[in-house]
């Protein structure tokens, strides 16, 4: 089974599966190799749930700046999924970044798209936001209407939320009775202050000291009118800061529940059911470094396999892991793109030929030949 995610900027998790795959047949044509393309709730998401036997039903949303975005919800019998890096993300930023306008409502307009079209579980992957809007911009998707003190709508973006007043959330409310929505959420930091979603992440989406402060601010005096409104401060909740604040608002005004992004998608690609036979996982990313071990698909994955009791190897671009860490996420071996080939370059747009050498080596080392078929 090769369970991998993304190798970044160079090839989808189904591109891995299917070159771990070749290399692996060339060593034994006898082997089953089977794909369960992965992610942990960023992009790649939309990905894994249509590998998964999800349908893509297009839609087009509003972008991060307002240009339109051409996208879609991934749908099976009434669970809808949505990315909001393919929505609202960095990725959707035809112009560079922009910190203080930058909008997530995208991300609830695709959810509406799905309710209105008869879905009631929505799962919410927020991994690559690129606004810090406190999830403002999400709620108005879905039809809420955010008014500063002369009744008029405040603008898209995290500066306009410090002209917001008070909540009109009847339309809101009207569309999501009786649906559940469930976040995919990575992150355990709270909306505002030194580890806040400013603070922490702004910076990452453009935003410069200036600016951080007034985000930051704009961000204290949203969920100073949230709090007033709904009787509850979320603010300082776990994972009230992910994805700029949309965490916030799913947890403070939609009842959200937050989890773990690649054991969510585990669960929705059915993936402990299909590893019944497997002899062997194949997972990996990119980088196999810090971030892995926290939450991150190969570790996801690896938790998985243990639990059945089936020998984990990873591959990736690069390994920054000693093997004691290695073992403790439960991959027994890493092998990298850059043991073969020193030039990264190289890695990045040969990856596939490289991925197929790395299968023959994990055929040769791991599935040792039966009687029946040496």
């Amino acid at each position: 089974m090769v369970a991998s995610d993304k190798f970044k900027g160079s090839l989808t998790a189904a591109e891995v599966a299917a070159a771990v795959g070749a290399g692996v047949r060339r060593i034994r044509p006898d082997a089953v190799v089977e794909s369960a393309p992965v992610a942990d709730g960023g992009d790649g998401t939309l990905a894994a749930a249509e590998a998964a036997g999800f349908v893509l039903a297009p839609v087009t949303v509003t972008g991060p700046t307002g240009a339109p975005v051409r996208t879609s919800y991934a749908r099976r019998g009434n669970v809808a999924v949505v990315e909001l890096a393919d929505t609202s993300g960095l990725v959707r930023l035809p112009g560079g970044p922009d910190p203080m306008r930058a909008s997530s409502r995208g991300a609830g307009e695709a959810l509406a798209a799905a309710v209105d079209a008869g879905c009631r579980r929505l799962v919410l992957g927020i991994g690559g936001s690129a606004s810090t809007d406190g999830g403002a911009g999400l709620l108005r998707g879905l039809g809420a209407r955010l008014l500063a003190a002369d009744g008029e709508e405040i603008a898209d973006g995290g500066a306009g939320l410090a002209r917001v007043a008070r909540l009109d959330l009847t339309g809101l409310r009207s569309r999501l009775a009786g649906v559940e929505l469930i976040v995919a959420c990575d992150v355990d930091n709270p909306l505002t202050g030194p580890r806040g979603a400013a603070a922490v992440y702004g910076p990452q989406k453009g935003a410069d000291d200036v600016q951080v402060r007034l985000l930051d601010g704009a961000l204290s005096h949203w969920a100073d009118v949230v709090a007033a409104s709904t009787g509850a401060d979320v603010r300082d909740n776990p994972g009230a800061g992910a994805a700029g604040g949309v965490g916030f608002a799913a947890l403070a005004l939609l009842g959200a529940e937050l989890r773990s992004g690649i054991e969510l998608v585990l669960e929705l690609v059915d993936f402990e059911r299909r590893l019944d036979g497997a002899d062997l996982v194949v997972t990996g990313e990119g980088a196999l470094d810090e971030q892995t071990l926290h939450g991150k698909a190969p570790a996801g994955v690896a938790a998985a396999a243990a639990r059945a009791g089936i020998p984990v190897v990873a591959v990736c671009g690069v390994n920054r892991l000693d093997d004691g860490r290695l073992r403790r996420a439960g991959i027994g071996t890493a092998y990298a793109l850059l043991d073969l080939e020193p030039d990264l370059h190289r890695c990045l747009t040969g990856g596939a030929a490289l991925l197929e050498r790395l299968g023959e080596r994990i055929a040769a080392e791991h599935l040792a030949l039966t009687k029946e078929t040496a």
